[in-house]
Parts: C-alpha cells; structure tokens; sequence
C-alpha cells in the first residue's frame, strides 16, 4: 500500500519485474524505500531514474567477489622430479 503512493507508475513496474528475477533485491529495495518513508525521507513520488539510482547504490554495497581458480591436471606423461 505504502509503495504504491510513494512509487510512480513506472518505478512500480520494474520493481515489480525485479522481483519475478530476484526476489531478495527487490524485498531490500522496498525496505529502503519504507524507511525512508516512514523516516520522512521521500517527499515526492520515487521515478524510476531514482529507483535505479537506488538500485546501483544497493548492487555495489552488495556486489560479491567471484574468485576463480583453475587447477590443471597433471598429466602422467609429465616427468617433475
């Protein structure tokens, strides 16, 4: 209910197609976006250039690391000694 008076159409829409993919993010960016709310943060309905504003704040505060390793296989005709 609260989302709906403080999101533009537009805003609501791709939240909403956020959500269909990944669940989580989307559920973070709605408890943001109800804090601030609640705190009296937003004073204007939040447009979607906004939302992905927020939405690239809260992707680099959680981006993880993907660390690769690339073990080769020792082939028996290898002589190391």
């Amino acid at each position: 209910m609260i989302l709906a008076q403080i999101l533009s159409s537009e805003a609501r829409e791709r939240l909403s197609r956020i959500a269909l993919v990944k669940p989580d993010k989307a559920r973070s960016v709605e408890d943001v976006l109800l804090r601030a709310a609640q705190t009296g943060g937003i004073s204007e309905k939040v447009s979607e250039e906004r939302l992905i504003s927020l939405l690239e704040q809260i992707n680099n505060q959680t981006s993880k690391q993907t660390k690769v390793t690339i073990q080769r296989r020792r082939s028996v005709l290898d002589d190391d000694d």
